[in-house]
C-alpha cells in the first residue's frame, strides 16, 4: 500500500484509477484492460509530479524527507557496497541499534560505512528508536573512525535523524560530551569523510556526523539546527506555524547550497527517491565514486586542512575574507581610528609618551 502525502491527492486519484483499470474484472461493464486510458492517465500523473515538486515550499520539503517509503540507510548499505561488516558497541556502555555501522567494499576499496537508520515498520523503528542516537552510538562511531582513520580508509556516512536521543538515560551518560567528541573526531580525521543527507538533517545529532569534506544532500531531504516544529514552538508558540519556520531557516537543498553549507545537491526522481529507488541508487553511487576520487591523490595534511578551510569559509563571504581560497586573508574589517593606534602604539617612543601623558592628566585631575 502506497503512502501519500497531504499535497498528493490527485496523484493518489489518479493511482487508484490507474489500479481499476488494470484489473477491470472486479468492475462492472469491463471485460478488457484499456491500454490507452492507462497510457493517458500515467502521462498525466507524470505531469502533476512534476508540477507538484517543482513548486514545493520549504514545509512541503520536509514533509517528502520524512516520507514513510523513502529510502533508508540499510537500503542504501545493502545495494552500494559489498562485504558489508557490521561492528557493535562503544566498550563503555553498550551497542546503539539506531547507528549501523562497520566496513564495506565499494568499487573493490575499504571504506567505513556509518548509517543513521531509521527502519523502515512500526517494530524496526521502535527497535532503531527512529534514528536518534544515544551516547553508546556516538562513541561506537567514534571508535570506528579512529580504526578507520589508522588504516587509512574513508569513511561514509548517511544522515538520516530528527535529532539525537533527549531521554534522561542518554542525558545521564553525557549525550552533549559524546556529540561534541564527535564533531572533533570528524574534523581531525587524516582520510577522506563524506557524509550524505538521505532524509532529515536535525540538529547536533546530524552534525556530529556530518562534520565531513564534502556534505552531499538528496534533492528533496532537510538540513537544520531544530525542526520546523520545534522552532515554531520557540519563536511564536504556536507548533503550526511550520511553514514560516521552515522557510525562515533555510533548509532545503537549494537554499544550503546557495549558503554553502553543503557542497552537491544529488538529484531525485520526480516525485522523491521513493517513487524510483534504482535511479536514485545510481545517482548516489555516482557522487560517492566522483568525491572518492577527487581525494585520491591528497595527503593526510592535505585532507585535513581542506575539511578545515570548508568550515572556515561558511558565513566568510561578505567581507571577511577577501580570498575564500586562501584563508591567511582572515581579517576583520577596521577603521582608520584603530589603525592609527595600532601603528602609534608599536613604537616605544611613542608608547612611553603616552603613559608620561595619562599619568600626569591623571595627577592634575585628582590632586588640583
Amino acid at each position: 500500500m502506497k503512502n501519500y502525502l497531504n499535497f498528493e491527492t490527485e496523484i493518489k486519484n489518479l493511482e487508484t484509477e490507474i489500479e481499476k483499470l488494470k484489473d477491470p474484472y472486479n468492475q462492472d461493464g469491463l471485460s478488457e484492460v484499456d491500454t490507452k486510458k492507462i497510457s493517458e492517465s500515467q502521462q498525466e500523473i507524470d505531469k502533476k509530479l512534476k508540477e507538484i515538486y517543482s513548486n514545493l515550499d520549504p514545509w512541503q520539503t520536509t514533509l517528502v524527507a520524512r516520507h514513510e517509503d523513502r529510502p533508508k540507510a540499510k537500503f542504501f548499505i545493502d545495494n552500494l557496497f559489498e562485504d558489508f561488516i557490521p561492528l557493535s558497541g562503544d566498550r563503555f556502555y553498550g551497542e546503539d541499534k539506531s547507528v549501523l555501522a562497520g566496513f564495506a567494499k565499494f568499487k573493490e576499496k575499504s571504506v567505513l560505512i556509518i548509517g543513521q537508520e531509521k527502519g523502515d515498520s512500526l517494530e524496526t523503528r521502535i527497535e532503531r528508536n527512529f534514528g536518534m542516537m544515544r551516547p553508546e552510538g556516538y562513541r561506537k562511531t567514534i571508535r570506528l573512525m579512529r580504526l578507520a582513520d589508522k588504516f587509512n580508509i574513508p569513511i561514509i556516512s548517511f544522515i538520516d535523524t530528527p535529532g539525537a536521543y533527549p531521554g534522561v538515560g542518554a542525558e545521564e551518560r553525557g549525550q552533549a560530551e559524546a556529540i561534541a567528541r564527535s564533531i572533533e573526531c570528524c574534523m581531525l580525521l587524516s582520510v577522506p569523510t563524506f557524509a550524505i543527507i538521505i532524509g532529515e538533517g536535525g540538529s547536533g545529532g546530524a552534525i556530529a556526523l556530518a562534520s565531513a569534506n564534502k556534505v552531499t544532500m538528496l534533492e528533496n531531504a532537510i538540513y537544520s539546527v531544530i525542526s520546523p516544529e520545534g522552532c515554531a514552538t520557540i519563536l511564536w508558540r504556536d507548533p503550526k506555524r511550520t511553514l514560516d519556520a521552515a522557510q525562515a531557516m533555510k533548509l532545503s537543498s537549494k537554499d544550503l547550497l546557495d549558503l554553502k553549507v553543503v557542497d552537491e545537491i544529488i538529484s531525485e526522481p520526480v516525485g522523491g527517491a521513493h517513487r524510483d529507488r534504482d535511479l536514485i541508487l545510481d545517482n548516489v553511487r555516482k557522487s560517492i565514486e566522483n568525491n572518492l576520487n577527487e581525494f585520491v591523490n591528497m595527503n593526510g595534511d592535505e585532507i585535513f586542512n581542506h575539511r578545515k578551510n570548508k568550515f572556515l569559509i561558511i558565513g566568510r563571504n561578505k567581507g571577511f575574507v577577501s580570498q575564500l581560497d586562501d584563508l591567511s586573508t582572515l581579517s576583520m574589517k577596521k577603521n582608520k581610528i584603530n589603525i592609527f593606534f595600532e601603528i602609534f602604539l608599536k613604537s616605544k617612543v611613542n608608547l612611553a609618551f603616552s603613559l608620561v601623558t595619562i599619568i600626569l592628566l591623571s595627577y592634575l585631575i585628582f590632586f588640583l
